[in-house]
């Protein structure tokens, strides 16, 4: 992890959320993850914070916990025991936003090219994409589907996974925890 990262949690103002604006943050990543989860980009609260799905409200950490990829729910401070676990997080785009809309396609595919490059680089086993219209879009397939993609990222096995965004209002706790267990069933042997 990043020595600089604030290692305590904490509250950013609104100064310091207007100041994260096109701010990258850094991939909580190493070789042999298990699963390479991909969020769309980072929102304000996660640029100031310099911690991925950081916005209290957020689904992420609560489903990855439900759905059993940890043994406790972990915050976005916890990017130490999420490695230690097996997975990591990275983003398509690593430019803050305050909402997703505002990325264009082409950022989304030039996202889609970074990553499979990451993949090559530090292979993991699945790679998670979190937004099904996103994964659309970056990947140019129109028709794609929730869950286990018949393509692969480099060597990685490609899942896709709804965004956990407290705004996606399509899904609530019990199906996010639901689709990610699906997920989650497919890394045991």
């Amino acid at each position: 992890m990043d020595p600089d990262l604030p290692s305590e949690p904490w509250r950013p103002t609104a100064a310091q959320l207007a100041a994260a604006e096109g701010r990258a943050i850094p991939d909580v990543i190493r070789p042999g993850l298990r699963v390479l989860f991909c969020g769309i980009n980072p929102g304000l609260y996660s640029g100031a914070t310099r911690r991925h799905f950081a916005r209290p409200g957020n689904r992420f950490w609560p489903t990855l916990h439900a759905a059993g990829f940890t043994d406790r729910l972990l915050t976005p401070w916890d990017g130490d025991a999420l490695l230690a676990a097996g997975f990591g997080i990275t983003n398509l785009v690593n430019r803050t936003t305050a909402r997703a809309a505002e990325l264009t396609a082409e950022e989304l595919r030039q996202g889609a090219a970074r990553l499979l490059v990451t993949t090559q680089r530090q292979p993991p086993a699945f790679v998670a994409i979190l937004g099904i219209s996103t994964y659309r879009t970056a990947f140019d397939r129109r028709v794609a589907t929730l869950g286990r993609q018949q393509e692969t990222l480099g060597p990685s096995v490609l899942w896709v996974l709804p965004n956990p965004s407290g705004l996606n209002a399509h899904y609530q706790l019990p199906a996010l925890t639901a689709l990610f267990r699906e997920l989650r069933d497919a890394l045991e042997p």
